[in-house]
Order: C-alpha cells, then structure tokens, then sequence
C-alpha cells in the first residue's frame, strides 16, 4: 500500500468499529457503481435511463452516506462520547442499503427507508451531543432535513433537490472553513492561512439565503453571483498555493474552488448564458466528489493510525475526479455536440476514481487500527 509505514497489517475485521468505515467503503463502492450504470442508460446503451434515480441517489445515496460516516466518527472526538458501533452501527448501514436496493423499483418507497436511516442516524450522533452539551447540534438537524428533503422529492422533486444540495453544500462549506485553514499551517509551516470573520459570516449567510430561496423557488442569481466571490476570497485566504506537493491536502482547496464556479455558473444560467445543469455538476462532481474524497482518504488514514500522507494511487482519484468535473462542467460549453459523449467520459473517469479509492481502501476500512486502540 502506497504511503503506508513498514509494519506488519493488523489482524482481525474491523468494518464495524467506527462509523467511516463501512459507510465510507459502501459510498465508494455506490459511486463507482451508479454513475457508470446510469451514463449507460442515459447514453441508451442499456434500458431505463431514469433522471430523478439518478439525481436522487447521488445526493441521498452518495452523498448522505459519506456525511453519515463523517459524522458518526466526528461527533465521538467531538463529544468523547461513544457513537454506534458493532450491531447498532450494522443496522444504520443495513437501512442504507435497502433504500439503495429499493429506489430502482421505488423512490417513494426508498424514501420512507431514506427518513428511517436519517432518523437512525440522528439518533446515533444526538445522543452523544445533546449529553455532553456540544455545540455543534445543528448537524443532527441536518440529517433529519436530509430525510425530510429525500420524501419531499417524489411531490416537489425540483425544489427538494436543489434544498438538499444546498443543505449539504452547507455541512461542506461549514466544515471546510473549519479544517482547511488549519490542515494547511499545521502541515506547512508559514503557510499563513487565515479566516476572516466578515468573509467567512457572508459565504455561510450567502449558502443560508440561497437554500431558503431554492426551497421556495425564487430567483437566486443575483446571490449567485455575490456568492461565487465571497467564496472565492475565501479560499484564496487559505493560502492554496502552499499546498503545491501535499495532495492531501491541495485536494482539498481544488475541490472547494469548484464552489465558487457553481455559483458563477449559476447567476450565469439566469442570464440564459451557460445550461443551469452544469452548475450543478459543478458542485456534484466538483464540490462534493472532489472533497468528499479528498475526506474519506484523509480521515481513514487518521483514524487507523496511518500516516497523513498519500502515495500514487490517491494522487490518480484526485485528478480522475477532478478530470470528471472538468469534462462535465466545460466540455459542453465549447462542444455542445459532444453532450452524450462527455457525459460517458466523465461517467468513466468518475468510475476510475471511487473504484480505486474502494479496491486501496478496503484494507484500510476493514482492518483494525494500526496503534491497537479501539475505532
């Protein structure tokens, strides 16, 4: 394994220790899968191109899943407080998978199951938050509007997708703003990334008023715009550059740069100038592929004890998924004739990414720790 210091592999099957592990190796393997199968049935190669499936499962298939793995191991260093391990946690991961199993047949059905695993899910990072008074509640709130918004999408498919979006681009930009800055002067030494408090207040608020204009339907360009430059002062105050040679962590400023192009995007799509749905591939495959990767690598080496650093096969599902954004986002502008072709590469270089990220990370997911201790 790349990267990975010379000592002997644990023994013994630890998939159900924390919960990054199977939730982070079920959206790996969810990604590498779906995405392919869909671009196949979109490019008519195979029957039942299905759009609501598609947009679904990416944001309450994939994307929860990481979200829920990222937090039921976070809110434990958080709080000091245990979180669902063992057969508490198999059981949150088994209603997982039945949506999953049921949303091609169902989405309406798969949506009941989604609401029962955001409940589940709540309930696993509620209990150690609210006993230790820990202030980051507002994230069990979160998951049961992901719920919320995974049901409301079989009545108001529109605006539950674009909420839902804007719910977990706002968990993304939350966090980010939190451990970007600090990942980076704690890996380079005068690196000088800073946070300046009117600038992170007004890309949050910008995140907040769009989510409330998305979910009523109104028109958001103007926001759009404003947003797409707060958040790209904001990155650039991270001191991305330094990061040049560390892609554990250059991963990380690239994926959130795409969220200042999905805000241009978007107040250009109100002028008529760009297609609205390359926005919103630049924040699905941009934004949250790039980043969510870019997590999962980094927290399942951190929590197994593992070096912080990444060999050539992450470096490879960095700049896959990225190359996926980039041909989904900007190939269409220039060749708008290739449309279905582009969608099949990107699909394809999308597939490569989180099929290595699974096949290099399931001995990591799967294997105890490697300083003995328990997670």
């Amino acid at each position: 394994m790349p990267g990975e210091p010379q000592t002997a592999a644990p023994r013994g099957f630890a998939l159900l220790a924390l919960g990054f592990r199977p939730f982070y190796l079920l959206a790996g393997t969810y990604a590498a899968l779906s995405v392919p199968l869909w671009a196949a049935q979109y490019a008519g190669w195979l029957p039942g191109a299905n759009l609501p499936w598609h947009a679904h499962e990416m944001l309450f298939g994939y994307a929860f899943a990481v979200i829920a793995g990222f937090l039921l191991t976070a809110v434990r260093a958080w709080t000091s407080r245990s979180t669902p391990s063992g057969a508490a946690l198999a059981v949150i991961a088994a209603l997982w998978i039945a949506a999953r199993l049921l949303a091609p047949f169902s989405l309406q059905v798969s949506s009941l199951v989604d609401a029962l695993f955001a409940a589940a899910v709540a309930w696993g990072i509620g209990r150690p938050i609210f006993a230790s008074r820990n202030r980051n509640w507002y994230f069990v709130v979160f998951v049961l509007a992901l719920g919320a918004a995974s049901i409301a999408f079989q009545a108001y498919p529109q605006a539950a997708l674009a909420a839902g979006l804007d719910m977990v681009l706002l968990v993304i930009a939350i966090m980010a703003g939190r451990v970007i800055p600090a990942f980076t002067n704690n890996a380079v030494p005068g690196a000088g990334a800073r946070r300046n408090r009117w600038v992170e207040h007004a890309s949050l608020g910008s995140v907040i008023l769009l989510l409330l204009l998305d979910l009523f339907q109104l028109n958001a360009w103007p926001v759009a715009l404003a947003a797409a430059a707060l958040h790209a002062v904001r990155v650039a105050l991270w001191a991305p550059l330094a990061t040049r040679g560390r892609p554990i962590l250059w991963i990380l400023h690239l994926s959130y740069a795409w969220v200042a192009v999905h805000f241009l995007m978007r107040g250009l799509a109100g002028f008529d100038l760009v297609p609205a749905a390359l926005a919103t591939h630049a924040l699905t495959v941009g934004v949250i592929g790039g980043l969510t990767l870019g997590m999962m690598t980094r927290t399942s080496r951190g929590h197994t004890a593992r070096a912080l650093k990444v060999g050539r096969w992450e470096v490879a599902c960095y700049g896959l998924v990225h190359s996926a954004a980039f041909v989904r986002v900007f190939f269409p502008l220039f060749v708008p004739g290739g449309y279905v072709a582009f969608i099949e590469l990107s699909a394809l270089l999308w597939c490569a990414a989180f099929a290595i990220f699974t096949a290099v990370y399931y001995p990591i997911l799967s294997r105890p720790r490697l300083d003995g201790q328990p997670g």
